[in-house]
């Protein structure tokens, strides 16, 4: 017997994501928030939660499916997913209910605990969450798109390169020149108006442009988390909420990292690298090491094959790098995700060293620059 006010789904493997969806979708907010009871059609068990389990990670992971067409690898970290802008063309079903239900999961496994079958891009769970996207999201994204907008700031006369309000998107093969303002097209872009002109970009690129899929995601969230309940996460704790404690192998980590800078001679035998290790491996609980990877490789994700594949921003392998430098020069470590490393200052204790790092982790994902 199913005790009252508890909600059963019965799914058939051989067609989850359909009836998944009709199941989900069907639901009020009120049920939604209800305990759920999963069954697989012809399968005998009591579902005591391996069965949810196993129905979210499914579930999950077919949406996630760049397949499917609605999710596509990040062009800066393959282990993270990111809305597809070209949805409504490579996925011909109903693209953004599947989005709406997507929303729901993702509230759901937040809800009761449950764990999603891969990784978003950080701001995503920004968006979540109702934080404000800045540019350095943009450069998490898309770091040469980040670096030729910073080129045009320095420029003396920026109307030289005979620019206007307007982006070019590219979708399969077909491009399309879009507007990021009325009467953009006809708008130059000069010094006095620079400004306004990458903002416009930014809001382009991080929201207009998945503005619909978007919109369907966190409604969907929102119908089973309320906004007010979210104050209390940043990103990185709303990825590890969703996806899990990563499981991590010190030795593989270690005997997979490259060393630089300061540390390019002595390697891991210098002794603020020595230091760094002690703290990482002794110190630091599963979530904190779960952080440090966060903040240095952009997601707490581990590959399957482990550290020795590691991928950088151009899809080819960037090793976990220990860069060394000056304690006079930057006072708290510093971590540059697109090529997996973190620019560790040459502390002269291990107390400083372990201070210095767990505040800039901590700071990082409040979305403080550090220096």
């Amino acid at each position: 017997d199913w005790e009252e006010g508890r909600i059963k789904l019965v799914v058939r493997r051989s067609h989850l994501l359909q009836d998944a969806l009709e199941g989900v979708m069907s639901l009020s907010r009120v049920d939604m928030r209800k305990k759920w009871g999963i069954e697989f059609m012809g399968e005998p068990g009591i579902d005591a939660g391996g069965v949810t389990r196993e129905f979210f990670e499914l579930v999950s992971s077919q949406l996630l499916d760049p397949d499917m067409g609605l999710w596509h690898s990040s062009q800066t970290n393959q282990q993270c997913m990111t809305i597809n802008p070209a949805s409504k063309i490579s996925c011909s079903e109903d693209h953004l209910l599947y989005y709406r239900f997507f929303g729901r999961i993702l509230g759901k496994a937040l809800f009761d605990r449950q764990l999603i079958k891969g990784h978003l891009e950080k701001y995503i769970y920004k968006h979540l969450l109702g934080w404000p996207i800045t540019f350095e999201d943009l450069k998490e994204q898309d770091e040469d798109y980040y670096a030729s907008c910073k080129k045009l700031v320095g420029m003396d006369d920026v109307s030289l390169m005979c620019l206007d309000f307007t982006a070019t998107e590219e979708s399969l093969g077909a491009r399309e020149e879009i507007e990021l303002c009325e009467g953009g097209s006809m708008k130059e872009v000069n010094n006095d108006n620079l400004g306004q002109y990458l903002e416009a970009n930014l809001r382009y690129r991080m929201l207009d442009r998945i503005k619909l899929p978007l919109g369907e995601l966190l409604l969907g969230f929102f119908d089973v988390i309320p906004e007010p309940a979210l104050t209390v996460f940043d990103s990185q704790e709303l990825e590890l909420l969703l996806c899990g404690l990563p499981t991590i192998d010190m030795d593989d980590w270690q005997s997979n990292t490259l060393y630089s800078g300061r540390f390019e001679s002595k390697k891991d035998k210098a002794q603020v690298c020595h230091w760094f290790w002690d703290v990482v491996t002794n110190d630091f609980d599963s979530e904190m090491k779960a952080r440090l990877l966060q903040f240095v490789t952009g997601t707490s994700g581990v590959p399957s094959r482990g550290f020795s594949v590691l991928q950088g921003n151009d899809a080819n392998i960037k090793k976990f790098t220990i860069h060394g430098v000056s304690s006079k020069q930057y006072h708290y470590p510093r971590a540059h995700t697109c090529f997996n490393r973190i620019d560790l200052p040459d502390y002269s204790s291990k107390k400083q060293l372990e201070e210095r790092l767990r505040q800039a982790i901590v700071m990082s994902a409040q979305g403080f620059d550090i220096e």
